[in-house]
Protein backbone atom coordinates (compact mmCIF):
# COMPACT_ATOMS: atom_id res chain seq x y z
CA UNK A 1 0.00 0.00 0.00
CA UNK A 2 2.67 2.31 1.01
CA UNK A 3 4.01 2.30 -2.87
CA UNK A 4 0.55 3.29 -3.72
CA UNK A 5 0.93 6.69 -2.00
CA UNK A 6 4.27 7.01 -3.04
CA UNK A 7 3.15 8.14 -6.49
CA UNK A 8 -0.32 8.99 -5.62
CA UNK A 9 -0.32 11.03 -2.18
CA UNK A 10 -3.35 12.81 -2.34
CA UNK A 11 -6.09 10.05 -1.89
CA UNK A 12 -9.04 9.90 -0.36
CA UNK A 13 -10.16 8.05 2.99
CA UNK A 14 -12.05 5.91 0.97
CA UNK A 15 -9.61 5.57 -1.84
CA UNK A 16 -6.94 4.84 0.84
CA UNK A 17 -9.07 2.18 2.53
CA UNK A 18 -10.12 0.69 -0.95
CA UNK A 19 -6.80 0.38 -2.02
CA UNK A 20 -5.66 -1.26 1.48
CA UNK A 21 -8.59 -3.59 1.07
CA UNK A 22 -7.59 -4.95 -2.13
CA UNK A 23 -4.69 -7.04 -0.55
CA UNK A 24 -7.15 -9.11 1.72
CA UNK A 25 -9.27 -9.80 -0.72
CA UNK A 26 -7.55 -11.12 -3.67
CA UNK A 27 -5.39 -12.93 -1.15
CA UNK A 28 -8.63 -14.61 0.24
CA UNK A 29 -10.10 -15.39 -3.67
CA UNK A 30 -6.31 -16.39 -5.24
CA UNK A 31 -6.63 -19.28 -3.01
CA UNK A 32 -9.62 -20.48 -4.35
CA UNK A 33 -9.52 -19.64 -8.28
CA UNK A 34 -6.44 -18.37 -9.00
CA UNK A 35 -6.20 -15.06 -11.07
CA UNK A 36 -2.67 -14.13 -10.14
CA UNK A 37 0.50 -16.28 -10.01
CA UNK A 38 1.67 -17.53 -6.64
CA UNK A 39 4.88 -15.19 -7.23
CA UNK A 40 3.03 -11.79 -7.66
CA UNK A 41 0.28 -12.10 -4.57
CA UNK A 42 3.06 -10.72 -2.78
CA UNK A 43 3.66 -7.99 -4.81
CA UNK A 44 0.05 -7.52 -6.24
CA UNK A 45 0.56 -3.15 -5.37
CA UNK A 46 3.55 -3.01 -7.65
CA UNK A 47 3.08 -5.65 -10.47
CA UNK A 48 -0.53 -5.10 -10.33
CA UNK A 49 -2.34 -2.31 -8.36
CA UNK A 50 0.80 0.14 -9.34
CA UNK A 51 1.50 -0.98 -13.27
CA UNK A 52 -2.43 -0.41 -13.66
CA UNK A 53 -2.09 3.08 -12.74
CA UNK A 54 0.39 3.63 -15.08
CA UNK A 55 -2.38 4.47 -17.00
CA UNK A 56 -3.22 7.54 -14.61
CA UNK A 57 0.12 9.21 -15.36
CA UNK A 58 -0.79 9.64 -18.95
CA UNK A 59 -4.16 11.07 -18.43
CA UNK A 60 -6.71 12.22 -15.66
CA UNK A 61 -10.00 10.86 -16.46
CA UNK A 62 -12.74 13.33 -16.06
CA UNK A 63 -16.09 12.23 -14.15
CA UNK A 64 -18.11 10.45 -16.87
CA UNK A 65 -16.05 9.19 -18.95
CA UNK A 66 -16.62 5.48 -19.89
CA UNK A 67 -14.03 2.99 -20.68
CA UNK A 68 -13.92 -0.50 -21.53
CA UNK A 69 -11.21 -2.89 -20.03
CA UNK A 70 -11.07 -5.76 -22.31
CA UNK A 71 -9.24 -8.78 -20.87
CA UNK A 72 -9.26 -7.85 -17.56
CA UNK A 73 -8.67 -11.17 -15.45
CA UNK A 74 -8.28 -10.45 -12.21
CA UNK A 75 -9.29 -6.76 -12.44
CA UNK A 76 -6.88 -4.80 -14.01
CA UNK A 77 -5.93 -2.40 -14.67
CA UNK A 78 -10.27 -1.31 -14.14
CA UNK A 79 -10.30 -2.00 -10.46
CA UNK A 80 -7.58 0.36 -9.62
CA UNK A 81 -8.39 2.88 -12.62
CA UNK A 82 -12.01 2.89 -11.09
CA UNK A 83 -10.91 3.44 -7.26
CA UNK A 84 -8.73 6.42 -8.42
CA UNK A 85 -11.52 7.62 -10.76
CA UNK A 86 -14.81 7.82 -8.78
CA UNK A 87 -16.57 9.44 -11.14
CA UNK A 88 -16.01 7.53 -14.60
CA UNK A 89 -17.36 4.53 -15.51
CA UNK A 90 -15.74 1.20 -15.96
CA UNK A 91 -17.41 -2.15 -17.43
CA UNK A 92 -15.11 -5.05 -17.60
CA UNK A 93 -15.10 -7.87 -19.16
CA UNK A 94 -13.36 -11.07 -19.81
CA UNK A 95 -14.45 -14.78 -21.73
CA UNK A 96 -13.44 -16.66 -18.87
CA UNK A 97 -15.83 -17.00 -16.12
CA UNK A 98 -14.15 -17.53 -12.64
CA UNK A 99 -12.29 -14.68 -13.71
CA UNK A 100 -15.50 -12.44 -13.62
CA UNK A 101 -16.59 -14.31 -10.42
CA UNK A 102 -13.69 -13.51 -8.86
CA UNK A 103 -13.68 -9.82 -10.43
CA UNK A 104 -17.51 -9.12 -9.12
CA UNK A 105 -16.14 -10.31 -5.34
CA UNK A 106 -14.05 -7.88 -5.33
CA UNK A 107 -15.88 -4.83 -6.64
CA UNK A 108 -18.89 -5.79 -4.42
CA UNK A 109 -16.22 -6.08 -1.71
CA UNK A 110 -15.09 -2.37 -2.03
CA UNK A 111 -18.66 -1.18 -2.84
CA UNK A 112 -17.55 -0.19 -6.38
CA UNK A 113 -20.30 1.36 -7.81
CA UNK A 114 -18.97 2.95 -10.87
CA UNK A 115 -18.10 -0.75 -11.90
CA UNK A 116 -19.64 -3.40 -13.59
CA UNK A 117 -17.78 -6.96 -14.81
CA UNK A 118 -19.08 -9.29 -17.52
CA UNK A 119 -18.14 -12.81 -19.35
CA UNK A 120 -17.90 -11.33 -22.67
CA UNK A 121 -15.32 -11.58 -25.52
CA UNK A 122 -14.43 -8.21 -26.70
CA UNK A 123 -15.86 -9.23 -30.25
CA UNK A 124 -19.40 -9.20 -28.85
CA UNK A 125 -19.69 -5.97 -27.41
CA UNK A 126 -21.81 -4.16 -29.48
CA UNK A 127 -21.88 -0.21 -27.70
CA UNK A 128 -19.89 2.09 -29.04
CA UNK A 129 -19.68 4.44 -26.79
CA UNK A 130 -16.91 3.89 -25.13
CA UNK A 131 -14.11 6.86 -24.28
CA UNK A 132 -11.55 4.65 -24.08
CA UNK A 133 -10.70 0.81 -24.43
CA UNK A 134 -8.15 -0.32 -21.68
CA UNK A 135 -6.18 -3.37 -21.31
CA UNK A 136 -3.06 -4.91 -20.35
CA UNK A 137 -1.22 -6.91 -23.05
CA UNK A 138 -3.56 -8.95 -23.98
CA UNK A 139 -2.37 -9.38 -27.60
CA UNK A 140 -0.58 -7.96 -30.12
CA UNK A 141 -1.30 -4.16 -30.67
CA UNK A 142 -2.85 -5.03 -34.62
CA UNK A 143 -5.25 -7.26 -33.66
CA UNK A 144 -6.44 -5.86 -30.69
CA UNK A 145 -6.92 -3.13 -32.26
CA UNK A 146 -8.92 -4.58 -34.63
CA UNK A 147 -11.19 -6.03 -32.05
CA UNK A 148 -12.15 -2.75 -30.77
CA UNK A 149 -11.64 0.47 -32.92
CA UNK A 150 -15.06 0.26 -33.53
CA UNK A 151 -16.28 0.71 -30.12
CA UNK A 152 -15.09 3.86 -29.66
CA UNK A 153 -17.13 7.30 -29.34
CA UNK A 154 -15.81 9.94 -31.54
CA UNK A 155 -16.94 12.97 -29.19
CA UNK A 156 -13.98 13.36 -27.11
CA UNK A 157 -13.88 15.67 -24.12
CA UNK A 158 -10.47 14.49 -21.95
CA UNK A 159 -7.12 16.10 -22.48
CA UNK A 160 -6.40 13.31 -24.71
CA UNK A 161 -8.35 12.60 -27.84
CA UNK A 162 -10.71 9.48 -27.26
CA UNK A 163 -9.21 5.74 -28.49
CA UNK A 164 -6.77 2.99 -26.70
CA UNK A 165 -4.59 2.78 -23.67
CA UNK A 166 -2.69 -0.64 -23.99
CA UNK A 167 -0.27 -1.43 -20.99
CA UNK A 168 3.00 -3.31 -22.43
CA UNK A 169 6.25 -4.32 -21.58
CA UNK A 170 9.04 -5.14 -23.84
CA UNK A 171 10.97 -4.16 -26.86
CA UNK A 172 8.05 -3.13 -29.54
CA UNK A 173 9.78 -1.70 -32.51
CA UNK A 174 8.02 -4.72 -34.59
CA UNK A 175 4.77 -4.80 -33.16
CA UNK A 176 4.19 -1.27 -33.66
CA UNK A 177 5.58 -0.94 -36.90
CA UNK A 178 2.85 -3.52 -37.60
CA UNK A 179 -0.16 -0.93 -36.79
CA UNK A 180 0.91 1.26 -39.75
CA UNK A 181 -1.37 3.74 -37.03
CA UNK A 182 -0.53 7.08 -35.50
CA UNK A 183 0.56 6.19 -31.95
CA UNK A 184 2.03 7.13 -28.91
CA UNK A 185 4.54 5.45 -26.38
CA UNK A 186 4.33 6.63 -23.17
CA UNK A 187 7.50 4.90 -20.79
CA UNK A 188 6.70 4.23 -17.03
CA UNK A 189 10.35 4.40 -16.10
CA UNK A 190 9.50 8.04 -16.70
CA UNK A 191 6.98 8.15 -13.81
CA UNK A 192 8.36 5.10 -11.31
CA UNK A 193 11.32 4.13 -10.17
CA UNK A 194 10.97 0.39 -9.51
CA UNK A 195 13.04 -1.61 -11.51
CA UNK A 196 9.89 -3.55 -12.73
CA UNK A 197 8.64 -0.64 -14.93
CA UNK A 198 11.86 -0.26 -17.15
CA UNK A 199 10.76 -1.92 -19.84
CA UNK A 200 6.91 -1.14 -18.92
CA UNK A 201 4.94 0.97 -21.47
CA UNK A 202 1.33 2.59 -22.17
CA UNK A 203 0.45 2.73 -25.97
CA UNK A 204 -2.14 4.94 -26.59
CA UNK A 205 -3.83 4.89 -30.00
CA UNK A 206 -6.55 7.44 -31.10
CA UNK A 207 -9.06 6.72 -32.77
CA UNK A 208 -9.61 8.00 -36.17
CA UNK A 209 -5.48 9.35 -36.90
CA UNK A 210 -3.43 7.47 -38.89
Amino acid sequence: MDIIQKYFPHLSAMQQQQFAQMEEVYRYWNEKINVISRKDIDLLYERHVLHSLGIAKVISFKPETILLDVGTGGGFPGIPLAILYPKAHFHLIDAIGKKIKVVNEVIQTLRLSNVKAEQKRAETVSARYYDFIVSRAVTRSKPFFEWVWNKVSKNSFNTLDNGILHLKGGDLTEELKELKRKHRVFHLSDFFEESFFETKKVVYLPMGKK
